[in-house]
């Protein structure tokens, strides 16, 4: 008996654990059976008691008649409760998009053969021109400190050149007049201008993200298209869309903005059928200077004019800025920033029915309409932003750390600044792999919806830790505003990032994994649908089959959580070379162990896991932290698995590991039911807690490679724009540094004569008594001088008159600067006479 016990659980967990089919498994437990016939001792009254719970057990699951009858219906009925009710726009916001890479991530084995196969991202010489031409031009038109200081907006030339050079019309077609850019093309742009300046960035963003341009091309008719998209491509119409308003935020099905269908008068004719439109919205990007507003309301019919239906649904249409009735209010200022941003109202705004976007066949579909569209600007539009931030700030918070020394010593080598320099450059790294992943997807035509939540909420968060750690590094030198700063109104725009398309807490606890358990778990979603079917009949029997296999799925998920606990993932076969294997075998045991987790919270909590924002925000978080490490791998692989980038690879794989295991246990540490809580610990680290997070060594090498050049800080801040103009806010840095390089070995000459007191540490003109003593050549003073010239404008800060906002520049720097510039003259005429 002892035997058949061992060898009965044996059979199970190798079947469970390579999710072997309910049959297969039954045959093999046969075949077992069969076998403890040829066991000498085992009596007849024993094997006959094992095939009749055998046959108890087997028949009742393999056939459906008995297994619907026994088993499913009375769970059926019994789970009413239980089942978590969706509301219409829940249905909508589930239909929209894709199932993606968050399906592997769900099903506890991921495929990884899935995003493996899909193309590194690469732009055509047609938009890497554009990037190199127009975008460079505009970058250096766009001066930060005028457009949000002094004139509160772009220069009118900028806005010109905006519309002439089709920075409105990425993602319009070209056969509309548009450039037909790609994901990549549209986030590179937005990441190279939000690198110079966030309100050249948003106000690009804007018209290519959700607003009349894309839902025209998805929804449009065919009259509304050819009109209105070649003259967004011209920038004969410069658009915008209001959705929020004073009432409805984040609870868009609450919005009061309505719209009757009635008869009225338009453009000289007296009856014509359309609707009285009545809205109030606000923080609408482009309102001030928009000429085409696109408008989300609730349309009724009260007199039954179009159908028997009075309430038609949330609908969407476009309506001119010079329509009678329509207000656009004064301009808010958000954080600082001088993009265009304000309120738009109408009162009783008769509009034609042809305006609503895509025709009388969309009324009622605008909330769908929305989600699908809103993937693009979470995915591609928010962290191209983030993202230009973070590689700004490693790039440059790396330098000033090598150039600003205290104790005669850079910054960047102290042990308290280079662990946050380390943060500042995995984050970005994570930062960008989530950025190009999503992409590559977008281009190769999937519109992943819970990724693109996961994509937005991280590189957001992710974004404002890099960048409240490089305001820590610069201190005086990040807080000081004035045309020098670079740092500090990107510092200013992080809550413009965390709060539209979404705010990230409710995209936290709500959307990623609300939406993404019900829209990407293997089986839940069917066991839902089913219940709900009208026709019972078929819901019992799709219910069954989701049922049985979601049991086999939970099973399979614990024996595989458990065996890869003890073996810490030793033993599975996945992709990866000696670097990345750790890191794919332990995305695959946290997936499954993510799985797990996950079935046990919904059967716990069921529906009101929905309110439990808590849980849901953590298992949340394990879904994003998981969807990066996927990237931060893809990204390693496609970038040709350079060693010089290993640390980074290596950090922000167990910054997220780790992220994992905190969010797990706070999962477990908080269920309502505390030994389900102690049961999955034991099931997901029996042995101890395995992720440490990044230690002081992978942090070393992080920090160094940002604080002097080289191919791996090359690659990480890659696509921003680089000044070369030594007095422009970033260019100084850039600057200081290479001659802080040319004179690395100068000053280490230069300290070891301090050190054997040839000089004086103390002496006030040290490089002029270096060069009398013949340490140093005329040549290396006066590259010395250039030096600290070079630094010293590096980290200056803004001077402004009293009263009044002019700047000045002190005397001291003003002599600095001249004496690097007599340097470069100097140096210049000493190559040309050597002929070089």
């Amino acid at each position: 008996m002892l035997m058949w016990i061992g060898l009965f659980i044996l059979i199970t967990a190798v079947a469970v654990y390579f999710r072997i089919s309910l049959l297969l498994w039954s045959v093999m437990v046969a075949a077992g059976l069969v076998a403890m016939h040829y066991v000498p001792g085992v009596s007849t009254a024993t094997l006959s008691l094992l095939w009749l719970v055998y046959a108890a057990v087997v028949i009742p699951l393999n056939v459906p008649m008995l297994r619907k009858n026994l088993i499913s219906n009375p769970l059926f009925k019994g789970m009413a409760k239980a089942m978590p009710t969706i509301s219409q726009t829940e249905q909508e916001a589930l239909d929209a998009g894709d199932v993606w890479w968050e399906g592997e991530l769900f099903s506890g084995k991921p495929d990884f053969s899935k995003i493996r196969s899909i193309p590194k991202p690469q732009l055509t010489e047609e938009e890497q021109a554009f990037i190199d031409g127009p975008v460079d031009e505009l970058c250096r038109m766009s001066n930060d400190w005028e457009i949000t200081h002094e004139n509160f907006d772009l220069s009118p030339e900028a806005w010109q050149f905006i519309k002439d050079k089709g920075f409105f019309a990425m993602i319009i077609p070209k056969e509309y007049g548009g450039l037909g850019f790609s994901a990549l093309a549209h986030s590179e742009v937005v990441m190279k201008l939000g690198s110079r300046s966030g309100s050249t960035g948003v106000t690009v963003m804007v018209p290519n993200s959700l607003g009349p341009g894309k839902l025209l091309m998805h929804y449009g008719t065919e009259e509304q298209k050819d009109y209105y998209l070649p003259r967004l491509a011209r920038g004969e119409e410069v658009p915008c869309f209001g959705l929020t308003g004073p009432d409805a935020g984040s609870d868009a099905g609450a919005m009061p903005d309505t719209g009757v269908v009635c008869y009225g008068s338009f453009e000289g004719k007296d009856k014509v059928l359309g609707i009285r439109l009545n809205w109030e919205k606000r923080y609408i990007t482009l309102a001030p200077v928009a000429t085409l507003l696109g408008i989300a309301f609730k349309l009724y019919d009260p007199d039954h004019l179009l159908s028997d239906v009075e309430d038609r649904g949330i609908t969407l249409a476009l309506v001119k800025r010079d329509t009678d009735g329509v207000e656009v209010g004064k301009r808010h200022f958000p954080s600082n920033q001088a993009f265009m941003n304000g309120p738009i109202r109408g009162k009783d705004v008769f509009i034609p029915l042809d305006w609503i976007i895509g025709g009388e066949e969309y009324i009622g579909k605008g909330w769908s309409m929305l989600m699908e569209c809103l993937a693009d600007g979470r995915a591609i539009s928010l962290p191209a932003l983030g993202t230009a931030a973070s590689k700004a700030a490693s790039r440059y918070t790396g330098s000033y750390s090598r150039i600003r020394k205290q104790f005669r010593t850079p910054i960047g080598y102290f042990e308290g600044v280079e662990e946050v320099l380390a943060k500042i450059g995995g984050q970005a790294y994570a930062i960008e792999s989530a950025r190009l992943m999503v992409l590559s997807a977008l281009d190769q035509g999937e519109v992943p919806s819970v990724i693109s939540g996961v994509v937005k909420q991280q590189t957001m968060e992710r974004m404002r830790e890099v960048v409240n750690h490089a305001m820590d590094i610069h201190g005086g030198h990040g807080i000081c505003m004035g045309p020098n700063n670079f740092l500090g109104r990107g510092y200013q725009l992080i809550p413009v990032g965390i709060t539209v398309e979404g705010a990230n807490i409710l995209t936290r606890t709500m959307i990623i994994f609300g939406q993404g358990a019900l829209r990407s778990h293997p089986y839940l979603l069917k066991e839902v649908e089913a219940f709900h079917n009208p026709d019972r009949k078929r819901g019992l029997k799709d219910f069954d089959r989701a049922l049985f296999a979601h049991m086999g799925f939970i099973a399979s998920n614990i024996v595989r959580t458990f065996w890869m606990g003890i073996t810490s993932a030793r033993l599975l076969r996945t992709p990866g070379n000696s670097v990345t294997g750790y890191y794919y075998r332990q995305l695959v045991r946290m997936s499954s162990a993510f799985a797990l987790i996950s079935d046990f919270c919904l059967a716990i909590l069921g529906g009101s896991l929905k309110r439990r924002e808590k849980i849901s925000g953590r298992l949340a978080d394990v879904l994003s932290n998981l969807y990066v490490i996927s990237a931060v791998l893809k990204h390693y692989e496609d970038e040709g698995e350079p060693k010089a980038d290993n640390a980074l690879l290596r950090w922000a794989c167990d910054d997220a590991l780790f992220n994992i295991q905190t969010a797990m246990k706070g999962v477990m540490t908080n269920l309502p039911v505390p030994f389900v809580g102690s049961l999955l610990n034991f099931l997901v680290f029996p042995l101890t807690k395995p992720y440490k997070g990044p230690n002081d060594r992978q942090g070393h090498e992080v920090a160094r490679l940002l604080l002097s050049p080289g191919e791996a800080r090359d690659r990480l801040t890659r696509g921003i724009y680089v000044s070369g103009d030594a007095n422009d806010a970033t260019g100084r840095i850039d600057h200081a540094l290479e001659y802080v390089l040319k004179t690395e070995d100068l000053e280490k000459r230069l300290r070891e004569h301090m050190k054997s007191g040839e000089l004086s540490s103390a002496s006030l003109t040290l490089y002029e008594d270096a060069k009398q003593k013949n340490i140093i050549s005329a040549e290396e003073y006066e590259l010395l001088l250039a030096a600290k010239a070079a630094v010293r404008n590096a980290i200056k800060v803004d001077e402004f008159a009293m009263p009044g906002w002019k700047v000045e520049t002190p005397g001291n720097e003003q002599r600095s600067t001249d004496q690097a510039e007599k340097f470069e003259v100097i140096s210049g005429q000493r190559k040309a006479s050597d002929g070089g």
